[in-house]
């Protein structure tokens, strides 16, 4: 009798486990991975080896394209390829001049999502990346963009918060997770991102309808990531309020805010602001320049942080969840952690 009694009622972790995975099934179908738990695309720090290990721990791997040609993308994506055959993605920015080549390249490799960021696809795009047989995943900042993105094609979206590290928006993961997901979930898969550490917010973003979710703070010091020791260190010694967004300056300026570590890189920034600011009042420059030299501070910035490890005058991008990565650690456990922790609430929430 006592023997029939444990065999029809299975161990706790093993409750929420169960719970777990049927709330993931959609997300990890749609992705073709084991969880549905997306890597952000993270400048100079998503590349092979650490996209690689993400979709080889059962999560989806996303490579960060950023400003690369598209001969290193094709390299970084048949890199990428030879380190694993998990599914994984790659993250494409829309005011990329080459956006168009880009996409052949991912389209010649068989990549099955590619993730647009940075401003609505430009015309054709869409259209270009599912005839190469990937699905598409965009950014959705508002409830009217998302609306629209739907109505466009697009197979997926992600909503980030404003707690998230790199380029933000004005609103909370919570707010915007209330707000949208009652209204479009049905619709496509929707994955919430910004301010993500513990596994008890990736079930809760599930249970109010999200497909899964997508977290790249976490992720920058796994022991796979080929982030600088500097960097590293830089995360395991900081709290949530060491990651401050960025000031616009200059209205003519339309400078999306930047969330990363307070430093000298941070307050050269605004000075690099004021700058280009005076070259349009002598008309050393037009807008557009304008625009664009201020992108590529930050791009050059990023790198001398993550890749020389000048975590002072470089540019720390980092997510409020940066007070939960207390150590480096293989992304097999990161992934394992966060899947336990949402299991074990989701018992909990059961009764």
């Amino acid at each position: 009798m006592t023997d029939s009694i444990a065999t029809a009622t299975p161990p706790s972790t093993d409750i929420g486990h169960d719970r777990l995975r049927r709330a993931m099934a959609r997300g990890a179908a749609f992705l073709g991975s084991d969880h549905a738990i997306m890597a952000g695309a993270m400048s100079w720090v998503s590349e092979r080896n650490l996209v690689a290990a993400m979709s080889n721990a059962g999560g989806f791997g996303v490579i960060a394209c950023g400003a690369m040609t598209p001969e290193l993308l094709d390299s970084e994506i048949a890199a990428t390829k030879a380190l694993t055959d998990k599914p994984f993605g790659v993250n494409l920015i829309t005011m990329h001049p080459a956006l168009d080549a880009l996409i052949e390249v991912c389209g010649r490799h068989g990549v099955g999502h590619v993730v647009l960021a940075g401003g609505l696809p430009p015309k054709g795009s869409l259209e270009a990346i599912k005839a190469g047989g990937a699905k598409v995943i965009c950014f959705a900042p508002t409830l009217a963009l998302a609306k629209k993105l739907i109505r466009s094609g697009v197979d997926a979206l992600v909503i980030e918060g404003m707690e998230a590290g790199g380029h933000i928006g004005p609103v909370s993961t919570s707010v915007l997770a209330q707000e949208m997901l009652p209204t479009i979930a049905a619709d496509v898969p929707v994955f919430v991102a910004g301010g993500i550490g513990r596994g008890e917010a990736v079930a809760g973003y599930l249970e109010m309808g999200a497909a899964g979710v997508q977290l790249g703070t976490r992720f920058v010091c796994a022991t796979e990531s080929i982030a600088h020791p500097n960097f590293k260190k830089a995360f395991i010694r900081a709290s949530a309020r060491d990651a401050v967004a960025s000031v616009q300056i200059d209205p003519r300026l339309p400078v999306i805010p930047v969330r990363a570590l307070k430093n000298a890189g941070q307050d050269a920034f605004a000075t690099k602001q004021r700058e280009v600011a005076q070259k349009l009042d002598d008309t050393a420059l037009a807008l557009a320049e304008a625009q664009l030299e201020i992108e590529h501070y930050w791009a050059g910035a990023l790198r001398r942080a993550v890749i020389d490890g000048d975590v002072e005058h470089g540019s720390v991008m980092a997510g409020q969840s940066v007070g939960m990565v207390t150590r480096e650690e293989p992304v097999a456990t990161i992934i394992e952690s966060l899947m336990d922790e949402a299991a074990s609430a989701l018992e909990r929430r059961a009764g």
